[in-house]
């Protein structure tokens, strides 16, 4: 079977989309950099190889996604999303370097990444409701399902370099280095939002600013079923099935003995996996409830196969499968609720989404490193694989109850 590769790239037709993505690309290589020396950095050269630690770090970075939800869909429904993309990004971006001037001097302590990954997890709270919704405006609701199938692509296009990039850099030149390079990463994305034509934008409706908004969009999601059942699987998988870092880190260092590079390489391994989840999602013309089930059946599968995997190779063809699911998953969620929202609900919505599938991680995280310090990484993947079969379950019994319409 054949992709229809000018309807996988339809998006791309538009001089601002194509400007975005390209700078969005350079700073998500230099996120994925990052994100690997980090919890590199935290496992082998601030703790004895602690689970927990990393866990606390992923819990401390995830938890303003809850925290401060009451403002940010807000933020992204009432201000200009591309002043306050901005914003946020100009902001992690100085932490990064902030960061990696600490390490780089080598004065850093565990207490100091456990800030600095709150308050990176603070700007990333405002930024994530805006940015999804921005596609919006770069491309219109007709090829809106598309650009988020690319973005998706480009993010993990970038997940296959950086985590490689980023374990040859920390064995040649050291962990610092790498948080200085996503920090200098950040100038791209800055660029290309100031290089966007404001004409060719299709605005969506602004909120009119009043109190009591963030209760208006509990209050939205509320009365849809759909949407409700869409969290529901979403703050499954998310809180104890997307704790990654853990995954791949203590499966490399404790159970196949990895170094730098190999753990680096793994991860790279995981986004072929979800690079192609991201093209084929580009390919669908719509995204549909039932591909919700599909991911999240998948997803717990691939977690079952990886826990079980004999040797270094097998568990990476494991993560293959499982970043083909986790992408279907989060791409037919982020599609599907944006498309069925009005416009100026959607930021609100947006946050509210998000919220749910990163802000269980200060819930989810700490429990699955304990399980692999107390128990082994293989039943950590365990709780993963969990995660996923009851997503099935929640998805089945909504599409049950749901209208034809939106169980299709």
């Amino acid at each position: 079977m054949t992709l229809p590769v000018a309807g996988v790239f339809r998006s791309l037709r538009g001089f601002n989309y194509r400007i975005w993505i390209a700078g969005a690309f350079v700073s998500n290589v230099g996120t994925w950099v990052q994100r690997t020396a980090q919890d590199w950095l935290v496992l082998t050269q601030l703790t004895h190889h602690s689970a927990s630690a990393i866990g606390v770090v992923m819990a401390l970075q995830f938890a303003p996604q809850l925290l401060l939800l009451p403002w940010t869909g807000s933020a992204a429904d009432h201000f200009n999303q591309r002043r306050l993309l901005i914003f946020t990004q100009a902001t992690m971006g100085a932490l990064a370097l902030a960061l990696g001037i600490l390490t780089v001097a080598g004065i850093v302590q565990l207490w100091q990444v456990y800030v600095f990954a709150f308050l990176f997890g603070c700007a990333a709270a405002f930024d994530a409701p805006v940015r999804q919704t921005f596609v919006a405006e770069l491309v219109g609701d007709d090829d809106l399902h598309n650009a988020v199938a690319l973005n998706s692509t480009s993010f993990n296009t970038a997940r296959m370099i950086g985590p490689a990039v980023s374990g040859v850099v920390i064995a040649a030149i050291g962990t610092g280095w790498a948080f200085l390079i996503n920090g200098v990463s950040f100038i791209a994305v800055l660029f290309s939002l100031l290089l966007l034509r404001g004409s060719e934008l299709h605005p969506s409706a602004r909120a009119h600013r009043a109190r009591g908004s963030f209760t208006e969009g509990l209050r939205y999601v509320w009365g849809r079923p759909d949407l409700k059942a869409v969290l529901a699987m979403l703050f499954l998988v998310g809180t104890f099935g997307l704790n990654f870092p853990i995954f791949i880190s203590t499966m490399a260092v404790r159970v196949f003995h990895a170094d730098a590079r190999g753990y680096g390489l793994l991860s790279s391994i995981m986004a072929i996996g979800t690079v192609a989840g991201a093209l084929l999602g580009a390919a669908r013309r719509r995204a549909r409830f039932s591909l919700l089930l599909l991911g999240s059946g998948f997803f717990g599968l691939g977690c079952t196969l990886a826990a079980l995997a004999p040797s270094y190779w097998l568990f990476a063809a494991a993560l293959v499968i499982i970043g083909v699911a986790a992408l279907t998953l989060t791409n037919t969620s982020n599609s599907l609720m944006q498309l069925s929202t009005e416009p100026a609900m959607r930021g609100r919505v947006m946050a509210l989404r998000v919220g749910v599938a990163l802000g269980g991680t200060p819930i989810g995280a700490p429990i699955v490193g304990w399980v692999a310090d107390q128990c082994g990484p293989r039943w950590a993947l365990g709780v993963g694989a969990a995660s996923g079969f009851a997503a099935v379950i929640v998805g089945a019994y909504a599409l049950a109850r749901l209208e034809p319409r939106a169980s299709v």
